[in-house]
């Protein structure tokens, strides 16, 4: 018959590294080449790799440190329905949970403001700013220093 199969061992070890994705935008450099150390970088700012859950903890808190007004999404395998699970910083998409699925939301503003509910403005559209931000002391000023003058 044979050896009973043994539970674990480094194949059960290798599944529990998981995949992991990474997505950067508008970040500093060094932030990209910091997570070359562990992920594939496949395009400019997606990085890919097999990571255990403590270094991508430890690296996604390196990402929220460093990403300054960057944006940044993980995700990666997880033990659940859809097998994933995302996370978000800096970012108009959002997880939300639905009925046990993790879908994103992305907050969004409407393309149609009726007039009557539009924000209005003491000026009027088309108008000059030119009087409010020169007096006539600055435009002397400046045509004086003028090195070719008009004539």
């Amino acid at each position: 018959m044979g050896r009973p199969r043994r539970l674990g061992g480094w194949r059960s070890r290798i599944r529990r590294r998981l995949l992991t994705t990474v997505v950067l935008t508008a970040v500093p450099p060094g932030l990209r080449g910091h997570l070359t150390r562990w992920l594939l970088e496949i395009s400019p700012g997606v990085f890919v790799g097999n990571i255990s859950p403590r270094v991508r903890e430890l690296m996604w808190q390196r990402i929220i440190e460093f990403v300054a007004e960057g944006r940044a999404i993980m995700v990666y395998t997880a033990r659940n329905e859809q097998r994933l699970a995302f996370k978000v910083h800096g970012h108009d998409w959002t997880p939300v949970d639905y009925d046990g699925l993790t879908l994103m939301r992305r907050m969004t503003v409407p393309d149609y403001i009726p007039a009557a509910q539009a924000p209005s403005s003491a000026k009027t559209r088309g108008t000059s700013n030119q009087a409010e931000h020169q007096s006539e002391t600055v435009w002397r000023r400046r045509t004086a220093r003028r090195k070719f003058k008009p004539k």
